[in-house]
């Protein structure tokens, strides 16, 4: 299934009343959009906007993030809440493992539920001092992604996700290292993974191969960040603790003096992820759209014409 193929909504798709975990498991190929709680009043005109806009696209999910250190706990459960009711979307909340006791995120839990909520990202989320900084744990609460894993478990009637990382998370000591805190998710309850921004797609075939072989047999969803500013990518992409691949730069240096031309060839460079990822198997793409639609619809309208 392609962007404008039969979708979630349609009667050929899945149900919308699957779990994301359900249509993953049905073989349903997945297309989905990252949102995040918006800071004011003129971030939320663009975000609803931006919602509404890829709705059209009748996205398998959608998910909104939560903040560092649980800063954005109400919104994100407001925004969920109101995906459930006033879109026909299938909202999907994030939820960490900083800053809360167990008591805390089990009351998180009933809310979401209470909201019609019954997707959840289940993370252990940045260090409280931010990115790039030592852990610190949370006295009464838990320290890994597993445990919150199994947390959501007890909660019964939630389809849980997790996060995978292309080229292994930036604290574990190797790759095998990191495919065992996969295997260690999947079994304690995780029913399928989002990994982080994709850079290459022989990275992410690279993470399934090495998951499989663990025995990780959970659906792997790729996360794809279109690249519209050079300074701004580098930023994310150096705070994952990774480099933007040199056949990018090699394509996006020379235009860095012109912006519209650079961003018409990174909307070009994610297209073509996103046909090689597809074209490779992946379940589907998850797409991070820093809350603006025009970027993503760009690439699912380049998608549809190379079907």
């Amino acid at each position: 299934m392609l962007p404008g193929d039969p979708g979630p909504g349609s009667s050929a798709g899945p149900s919308p009343r699957e779990s994301i975990g359900e249509q993953l498991a049905r073989g349903w190929r997945s297309f989905s959009f990252e949102f995040f709680p918006p800071k004011d009043a003129e971030g939320e005109e663009v975000l609803w906007r931006s919602i509404r806009e890829l709705e059209s696209l009748r996205p398998t999910f959608v998910s909104v993030t939560y903040g560092a250190g649980g800063t954005t706990r109400d919104r994100t459960i407001a925004i969920t809440r109101r995906i459930a009711t006033e879109t026909t979307m299938l909202p999907m909340a994030h939820l960490t493992c900083v800053g809360h006791t167990t008591q805390e995120i089990r009351t998180i839990l009933a809310t979401l539920r209470e909201a019609g909520v019954r997707n959840v990202l289940a993370l252990r989320g940045d260090p409280p001092a931010g990115p790039r900084t030592a852990w610190v744990p949370t006295p009464g609460g838990v320290d890994h992604a597993c445990d919150l894993v199994a947390l959501v478990r007890e909660a019964t009637g939630f389809s849980i996700g997790v996060a995978a990382f292309p080229e292994g998370h930036i604290d574990a000591p190797s790759l095998d290292h990191d495919v065992q805190v996969m295997k260690a998710k999947q079994d304690a309850g995780a029913e399928f993974a989002v990994t982080e921004m994709v850079l290459r797609a022989s990275d992410y075939f690279s993470l399934v191969e090495r998951c499989r072989a663990a025995g990780v047999e959970i659906p792997i969803v790729p996360g794809i960040m279109p690249i519209l500013n050079l300074r701004s990518m580098t930023r994310m992409v150096e705070l994952s603790g990774r480099q933007m691949p040199a056949q990018v730069l090699d394509r996006i240096m020379p235009l860095e003096g012109e912006p519209e031309k650079l961003r018409a060839e990174g909307i070009r460079i994610s297209a073509e992820l996103c046909d090689e990822l597809l074209a490779g198997d992946a379940p589907g793409l998850h797409f991070y759209t820093l809350n603006r639609s025009k970027a993503t619809r760009e690439i699912f309208a380049a998608l549809g014409a190379s079907a």
